[in-house]
């Protein structure tokens, strides 16, 4: 895979069915696991139908990818752009809400480019850091460690039907190197 031929673009109403597809598809590779009866249907329905994606289109905090190869959509991105993240103020903190990429598409270095690609964006809006909810266990909390992410507290997923053992996450946040010394 040729990675400059990496795009990620804006979605657009245009877009609406393949962000769903994707977004679906790649949540459902890393995680149906998380879920009893292997059923992720809360979490989709909080996540990807038409109507959340209009909702989150018309907020003016949150900004959604289509993360493309070529011409085929290989993931997705949700960010919200203002959300603090104790000690720092939502002017501060920028929350990658979403990072998904279809499993055949992973290994080969789209997460570091869509990781740099939203750092460059948090850059430029000043923040200071980007923060993240990722699972204690697997390839994700990893690839964050990997990419200068730090642990900042534990969490829990609060969706019901979540597995009682799979429900504990972390919070992680990267400063960002032109706040490095702040």
């Amino acid at each position: 895979m040729c990675l400059k031929e990496l795009a990620i673009v804006p979605l657009k109403e245009a877009l609406y069915q393949n962000y769903i597809r994707v977004g679906v598809k790649a949540y459902n590779q890393h995680y149906l696991h998380l879920w009893e009866h292997r059923d992720s249907s809360p979490y989709l329905k909080s996540s990807f139908t038409l109507e959340v994606l209009k909702k989150e289109q018309k907020d003016s905090n949150t900004e959604l990818f289509l993360i493309y190869h070529e011409t085929t959509p290989v993931g997705i991105v949700k960010i919200i752009k203002n959300r603090a993240l104790e000690p720092y103020g939502a002017d501060k903190a920028l929350l990658l809400d979403k990072i998904y990429v279809l499993n055949e598409h992973s290994g080969k270095g789209i997460g570091k480019k869509v990781m740099d690609f939203v750092i460059m964006y948090a850059l430029g809006m000043n923040k200071k850091i980007v923060w993240l909810d990722t699972m204690k266990n697997g390839p994700a909390l990893q690839f964050y460690l990997k990419n200068g992410f730090t642990i900042h507290s534990e969490t829990k997923l609060k969706f019901p039907t979540v597995l009682n053992d799979q429900r504990p996450m972390y919070v992680m946040y990267k400063i960002l190197k032109s706040h490095a010394t702040v």
